[in-house]
């Protein structure tokens, strides 16, 4: 139980950690949806690989998807004066092509139920290593390089490395993980501001998903949802709750 426990533990402060950068990023730039659109691509690029090539090549696939998602979104960045639709119509297309794909297996909606919210309490901890191992390489890349770039260069670095950190995570989590991740302990910290908003967000995120896992594992509840369920509840709770400082899209503070 205990072995349980901890490798869940260490897989949400893995993946809170990575998704609050990239949250805030998205909540600054008013994309919110962006995760979820590639995050469906990642799972789309699973479907794929799980239906036509019996799941041997799914990170690959998965990834090439996840990516094709993101440059999509860059280049439309620049070129759509709706870009939020944009980003919503890649979502349905990507959620639709999964379950048209997965129809035809014969266990395509077990294999969906997990795309959408897997069950982390029983993820092997050397998968969470090596997602470990490579998001330490994303953030190192986006500290060293990020802020040097300009323009789409830019834009295509930021949803680049955001897909390959998308893709690892749909793997290991699922899709309403992942965006409930990146959303809820972000949008938590810029509620509070302040300094050291990365921080914040990652300490509300590990407290809530430290909460979820052991009320999941008391209550015999599905481990996914429950995290989905926790960190939205916070971080609605925490938007309807007044206060003096107000922070604005781009994370300046008005009074």
């Amino acid at each position: 139980m205990n072995d349980v426990l901890i490798t869940a533990f260490f897989l949400s402060l893995v993946l809170v950690g990575i998704h609050a950068y990239f949250g805030l990023e998205i909540i600054r730039r008013g994309i919110i949806f962006t995760d979820l659109a590639i995050g469906q691509m990642a799972a789309l690029g699973t479907a794929i690989a799980l239906f036509f090539f019996h799941g041997s090549i799914i990170y690959p696939i998965s990834l090439a998807c996840a990516l094709a998602g993101g440059l999509l979104i860059a280049w439309a960045a620049r070129h759509t004066e709706n870009l939020e639709a944009f980003i919503g119509l890649l979502y349905a297309f990507g959620i639709s092509a999964v379950y048209i794909v997965l129809s035809k297996s014969a266990h395509g909606m077990e294999a969906f139920q997990r795309l959408m919210a897997s069950d982390i309490l029983f993820t092997p901890f050397e998968a969470v290593m090596q997602t470990a191992l490579i998001y330490f390489g994303i953030g190192t890349a986006l500290f060293f390089i990020y802020k040097k770039l300009n323009g789409f260069w830019k834009d295509a670095l930021f949803f680049t490395t955001f897909a390959v950190t998308v893709t690892s995570s749909v793997k290991l989590a699922g899709v309403l993980i992942v965006f409930a991740l990146l959303v809820s302990p972000a949008l938590m910290s810029l509620r509070i501001g302040g300094k050291y908003l990365l921080m914040k967000a990652w300490i509300i995120g590990t407290v809530a998903n430290l909460i979820a896992i052991a009320a999941s594992y008391r209550f015999d509840l599905p481990t996914g949802y429950t995290v989905v369920f926790v960190n939205a509840l916070a971080a609605i709770a925490t938007s309807v709750i007044p206060r003096k400082i107000a922070v604005t899209k781009h994370g300046s503070k008005t009074n």
